[in-house]
């Protein structure tokens, strides 16, 4: 049996809410990626080009600092939660996937969006990992997704 965790970041909820459904489904512990310097409203004001998130997002370079560094060794998969921001993931997930060793290990991710798809989010996140990791297509998930849709979600990946 596969030890599974699902890590996320969420800034309005909405991730949050779709992640512990997703880890309760698949009996999997869960974890919040949260960054050292956490976001307030005005961080995530997209229509303020010199908000903290848009400055983020502007530089493909920048990797907010995590407030924990989340342990995933003890895992064989791992599903990675996030909101869609500019067509990616927000550059935290990046640090987070730069931060682990996931040689080895299924990395799972999915988002949630507003309205917009997934983007280039497999092309970049894809690059934070090794070699060696199995890689899942990122995946858009409904705020409002079902236990029956998670599931056969679940079952699609063949884990």
């Amino acid at each position: 049996m596969a030890k599974v965790l699902v890590a996320y970041f969420s800034a309005s909820g909405v991730t949050a809410r779709v992640a512990h459904a997703l880890a309760q489904a698949v009996g999997a512990d869960i974890e919040k990626i949260e960054p050292a310097q956490p976001y307030t409203a005005k961080d995530l004001d997209w229509m303020d080009k010199m908000s903290r998130s848009s400055r983020e997002m502007d530089d493909e370079n920048c990797r907010p600092d995590l407030a924990e560094t989340i342990d995933v060794a003890k895992y064989d998969v791992v599903f990675v939660g996030f909101p869609i921001w500019w067509g990616i993931a927000p550059r935290v997930i990046q640090t987070f996937l730069e931060s682990g060793e996931f040689a080895g290990k299924t990395v799972v991710p999915f988002c949630t969006s507003g309205g917009s798809g997934v983007g280039k989010t497999d092309e970049v996140l894809h690059k934070c990992c090794s070699a060696q990791t199995k890689w899942k297509p990122c995946k858009r998930l409904s705020a409002a997704i079902s236990p029956r849709e998670l599931g056969a979600y679940v079952a699609s990946l063949k884990l």
